[in-house]
């Protein structure tokens, strides 16, 4: 016995062509949410991924010296950088200026200290690049985010396509009772 889901693809009287379509195009749909879904997840990280490996390469670790205290609290309402504080640093580059700038350090380091702030070609400061696990993070992430997304996106036109062909389909049933009606009636005596 075929499973009662399977009734598009028995064989019975009453099944139209357009079910026999239907059946098909379900079946395509699912296929394409499936595999476009996955595929557009892993296409969506390993883009991710490259961007990520292209910024690391664009931007190098400098050491740097504390211009000034660092506060000693952050400020109220900071919000959520780890109780980091903005300080004034300076550093000498590759061509031998020294560049001032202000970095994001923990409250209560001592003038002079030293630590490493990230820059970019130009020498600016800049936030330090995801590497290793926090990369790996972001990339299966965007994935994760992309591929149920696009999956569901092939979803939803299959079902717009499935609801025209239900309007044709009644639109057929309603004219083949326009057709057939009034011989019914004939047999029942004209009653209904």
């Amino acid at each position: 016995m075929t499973p009662a889901w399977l009734w598009r693809w028995r064989r019975n009287p009453v099944r139209r062509h357009s079910d026999v379509v239907e059946a098909w195009i379900v079946s395509v749909i699912w296929a394409f949410a499936l595999l476009g879904g996955v595929l557009a997840g892993v296409v969506a990280a390993q883009g991710t991924d490259s961007a990520l490996a292209a910024r690391r390469a664009h931007v190098h670790p400098v050491s740097a010296v504390l211009d000034d205290d660092a506060a000693r609290t952050p400020p109220a309402g900071a919000g959520n950088d780890n109780g980091r504080v903005w300080a004034a640093v300076r550093w000498t580059g590759g061509d031998g200026a020294v560049h001032k700038g202000l970095a994001k350090i923990f409250p209560g380091a001592p003038v002079c200290s030293r630590l490493t702030v990230w820059t970019d070609r130009t020498g600016r400061i800049v936030s330090a690049p995801a590497d290793g696990t926090e990369a790996t993070l972001q990339a299966v992430l965007t994935g994760a985010l992309v591929a149920p997304f696009t999956g569901a996106t092939v979803w939803a036109g299959g079902r717009l396509i499935r609801s025209r062909l239900l309007r044709r389909r009644l639109a057929e049933w309603d004219e083949e009772w326009k057709r057939i009606g009034p011989e019914w009636r004939n047999l029942s005596g004209g009653k209904g």
